[in-house]
């Protein structure tokens, strides 16, 4: 613990420990006597700023009546005693209230704030009291009641983004996926569907987030078409795993929108229809499919793929079955194609729920696990980055023409031509 201590003289003080001070300690204290200070100053400016309010009689309505019973605050700076001046306010309907520390406040708004935040990212609430005792200096944690307010509190908001208006929002790419975790005190897991879209500047964002049956085509059609009555328009593409229900629900609430498989998935599924000695050599296989600069040579591997393992039927229709769908990537800004290949935004993003999720063996709720996925995902696209060449997606929207991920532009005369572009990166000037 850092301590700072007192420059004296042995001659003045016989033990020189006792004059070292605390730091934490220190700054408590500075803390107590400031807020002291700042109290005292906000009863008096009240004071002065109806000291002219007389009754009858000529007697101030509004003065000074003591202080408060001492009670503990915790700070940032630690438990601090305050004894909280009184205003007597014999005005009708008046009252005085501290803007600083108002009636009945334990706790400081950021330290109420940072709680539900170690909460959600993974602090039982057995630990709050000796891990935030060491920080604050008393045991100032989070009780089960509190814990209920919140959840019932996250319920509540998550229910009214739920119903938001998405008339003014506009989402050129999806990503779905359906996850599943624990629920503590159910015997089914919950399955959250999860969309993630990208907005035209390229930020990415949570648009839907349902408790879902088995990922079913009924349950993704439910929340499709939530999306659409309330004014959202369909994606150009939505990247997805295979086997999801989404695909038929799609098909039937926006018909229009392309469809891409994801290539982490289906390389697993790949794998999993392949013996083990050669799983090594059949991804590398497959990588050289999905990471080919362009539709032709993309092609040309999976031919190659069907050739070296077409004793392995199972796993080489698992490209062929549904090869456009795998390779719609193409037709879309290469700039964006790592993006467009796999369900990473969603899958990534879901690891802190798990976390939380581990640590209390599931949430105790259908309800309160929904709602705490949604608050920490809520949290977490504040740090979400935009996509790779952010500046070609209302291009995308625009219905712009990419082929092999190179945008084509119409000359004078009609005819389309390539536009210039990076050989290494194949970006374009829009």
């Amino acid at each position: 613990m850092l301590k700072l201590v007192q420059d004296t003289t042995a001659d003045a003080v016989d033990d020189p420990e006792a004059m070292a001070i605390d730091l934490d300690e220190m700054c408590r204290i500075a803390a107590q006597e400031m807020l002291a200070v700042a109290l005292a100053a906000e009863r008096r400016a009240y004071l002065e700023a109806h000291a002219g309010e007389l009754d009858a009689a000529g007697h101030r309505l509004v003065v000074g009546n003591g202080s408060a019973r001492a009670r503990k605050v915790t700070t940032g700076a630690g438990v601090v005693e305050v004894r909280a001046p009184r205003v007597d306010d014999r005005r009708e309907g008046e009252r005085y209230s501290s803007a600083i520390l108002p009636a009945y406040m334990r706790k400081s708004p950021k330290v109420t704030e940072v709680l539900p935040i170690l909460y959600l990212r993974g602090l039982s609430t057995g630990d709050f009291a000796p891990a935030l005792g060491e920080f604050f200096g008393s045991a100032a944690g989070l009780s089960a009641s509190t814990v209920n307010r919140l959840t019932e509190a996250w319920q509540a908001e998550h229910a009214d983004w739920n119903e938001r208006d998405l008339s003014g929002l506009d989402y050129v790419y999806f990503w779905a996926d359906g996850v599943h975790f624990n629920i503590r005190l159910e015997e089914d897991r919950l399955c959250c569907l999860v969309i993630v879209g990208v907005r035209l500047d390229g930020t990415k964002e949570l648009v839907a987030l349902a408790d879902g049956y088995r990922e079913s085509t009924d349950s993704w059609a439910e929340v499709l078409r939530g999306l659409r009555n309330r004014g959202l328009s369909a994606p150009m593409l939505a990247v997805g795993d295979g086997a999801l229900g989404f695909w038929g629900a799609l098909r039937e609430v926006f018909p229009e929108t392309r469809e891409q498989r994801c290539w982490v998935h289906r390389t697993k599924n790949v794998l999993d229809a392949l013996p083990k000695r050669l799983h090594d050599e059949a991804k590398d296989a497959v990588r050289n499919i999905y990471s080919a600069p362009s539709r032709t040579e993309a092609l040309e591997a999976v031919k190659t793929f069907t050739e070296t393992y077409a004793e392995f039927k199972k796993a080489t229709d698992k490209i062929t079955g549904e090869l456009e769908a795998l390779l719609a990537f193409f037709d879309f800004p290469v700039e964006h194609w790592v993006h467009l290949r796999t369900t990473n935004p969603i899958e990534s993003t879901f690891s802190t729920v798990r976390l939380r999720t581990r640590v209390t063996r599931g949430a105790g709720s259908r309800k309160a696990g929904l709602a705490m996925a949604y608050k920490l995902l809520d949290a977490a696209q504040d740090r979400w980055r935009k996509i790779g060449g952010a500046e070609l997606v209302p291009l995308v929207r625009a219905g712009s023409t990419f082929i092999d991920g190179k945008l084509r532009e119409r000359s004078d005369n009609t005819a389309e031509t390539t536009t210039d572009t990076d050989t290494d990166q194949g970006s374009v000037a829009a």
